[in-house]
């Protein structure tokens, strides 16, 4: 079981120090995919920088410049194109003279991937494109970009040093595991992420939704637990005589809110291509959502 932690006490356009170098403000875009709605990070004090901005709401912007008041925002950052992260980014930024951090979109591409209420925002460009490492620094603060490819192709983490902490963005969040929606998604990309987060042992998560994770190194090996459980449950499925992803998707989330099954038939095709990699299940032709799958 994962420890899920979604107590959280907020309110939207309040502006909470949640740590010696870290405030946030929640922006009012609560759902199925965002939980209490965004997260936006603010870290430092004077000369600060702004991770994940979130939507492009006036509300949301007005409580942002308020609590940036008397501040410089010198950089922000974003962990991937959603739109619940990044459209707020570049308008934050010129405000302030400030460059947009992460990595672009990917190119778009066909899909059969549902609406998610998260969306992508296919033109979303930073003003600089990060590499695995890169630091960037303020007074009294030090970011270190994490590529944690996985939920998306694009997505990064923010590792700050003074706290051993780490901005998670959707890679970990406390209150639900991370949707993985094929093409852009990918599950081998995922464990090896979480792996290499786990590796560094931080104190503490700060997902862009949700509560913090505090006992870092558990609830990861949970989350992997998890998808390794679901992994075996697809196998058991297959060796039932359940053939197809849509047949497999109303007993492997039973217990799901329905709005997300969409989503939970993408996370399960984000197994099936991975196994199919790996040479333990066979696609009657093209893997896909509506292809037949047998165990190898």
């Amino acid at each position: 079981m994962i420890p899920f932690v979604r107590e959280l006490a907020f309110e939207y356009g309040r502006c909470d120090q949640v740590s010696p170098l870290i405030r946030r403000v929640i922006a009012r875009n609560p759902g199925p995919f965002t939980y209490t709605g965004t997260g936006v990070y603010i870290v430092g004090s004077g000369e600060v920088a702004v991770i994940d901005p979130g939507p492009d709401q006036t509300e949301h912007l007005e409580a942002l410049q308020a609590a940036l008041s008397g501040e410089r925002v010198t950089h922000v950052l974003v962990t991937h194109h959603h739109l619940d992260h990044s459209p707020l980014a570049h308008p934050l930024a010129r405000l302030h003279g400030a460059k947009v951090y992460g990595l672009p979109a990917p190119s778009p591409y066909a899909s059969d991937a549902p609406a998610l209420e998260e969306g992508g925002d296919d033109r979303f460009r930073p003003d600089v494109t990060l590499a695995d490492g890169d630091v960037l620094s303020g007074p009294g603060w030090t970011l270190e970009a994490i590529t944690t490819p996985g939920h998306t192709s694009n997505h990064v983490c923010f590792a700050l040093k003074e706290e051993n902490a780490l901005f998670a963005g959707d890679h970990i969040m406390g209150w639900s595991t991370t949707v993985i929606t094929p093409p852009d998604g990918d599950m081998g990309d995922y464990f090896a992420s979480l792996a290499k987060v786990r590796a560094r042992d931080f104190d503490v998560l700060w997902p862009t939704h949700g509560a913090p994770i505090r006992d870092v190194a558990p609830f990861i090996d949970a989350y992997v637990a998890h998808r390794r459980a679901r992994e075996a449950q697809i196998l058991d499925a297959l060796a039932a005589g359940l053939t197809t992803i849509k047949a497999m998707v109303p007993s492997l989330y039973a217990a799901v809110d329905p709005r997300l099954h969409p989503a939970a038939a993408h996370s399960v095709l984000a197994h099936m291509l991975q196994l199919v990699r790996e040479g333990r299940v066979v696609s009657a032709g093209t893997a896909g959502l509506d292809a037949e799958y047998r165990l190898a």
